[in-house]
């Protein structure tokens, strides 16, 4: 316990603390011994470096919570994982700079769910750089990742939708290893529809402004 305090830079008394707040995993032990090791380091400098980031021992705390409960990056990249998105290795501390302020208990268990983070030891694991970076920018913009989030999981039913309905269209009239080959054409379409459905609803809010601005 001194030499795991000393190298994490805090007192012994204070990792007794963490230990008594379940903020770090007990250690493992051989008679009255007590090994503690690499993944108790890297957490006790993660909670340091989300103290000095704001976060509270409470949060910090529910954090610890999701992260430990989370699943494994395996479970997401193994069977089925994405062939085209690079996935993202985060420390703690990187995916809390990332999302200033709203890295919560509710919003890392509500990514996990949605199969976003997965970990791997002591680092988080995104599935999608683009969607990390898109998720990131509309968080800077004001939205809050909670809403984020929300609108995630409801654009994953609808392209579940339309996957469903490009497999079964290439499916009824081509051999079935012709999908991975076609892929790129029902991109294509999802992309140019999504242009022109915004075209549409973006016109029609400008069009409303205009005639209200002409009525008063």
């Amino acid at each position: 316990m001194e030499e795991l305090a000393r190298l994490a830079g805090i007192t012994v008394r204070t990792l007794r603390f963490y230990r008594e707040r379940k903020l770090i995993p007990p250690p493992r032990r051989e008679g009255r011994i007590a090994w503690y090791d690499d993944h108790h380091l890297a957490r006790l400098r993660t909670i340091s470096a989300l103290l000095e980031r704001g976060h509270t021992l409470n949060g910090i705390a529910e954090l610890a919570e999701a992260f430990d409960h989370g699943r494994d990056v395996g479970d997401l990249l193994g069977v089925g994982g994405p062939t085209e998105e690079t996935p993202v290795r985060l420390t703690p501390e990187e995916l809390a700079d990332r999302f200033a302020g709203e890295v919560t208990a509710e919003n890392l268990a509500a990514a996990m769910d949605l199969g976003y983070l997965g970990t791997d030891g002591d680092e988080i694991v995104h599935v999608s750089r683009r969607l990390l970076d898109v998720s990131a920018a509309l968080v800077r913009e004001g939205i809050p990742l909670a809403e984020v989030l929300a609108a995630g999981k409801r654009v994953r039913d609808h392209a579940d939708a339309l996957a469903a309905l490009f497999t079964d269209l290439v499916t009824r009239h081509a051999p079935e290893e012709e999908l991975h080959r076609l892929r790129p054409l029902a991109k294509s379409v999802v992309e140019a529809e999504l242009s022109m459905a915004l075209d549409r609803y973006l016109g029609g809010r400008d069009s409303g402004r205009d005639r209200t601005a002409q009525r008063s």
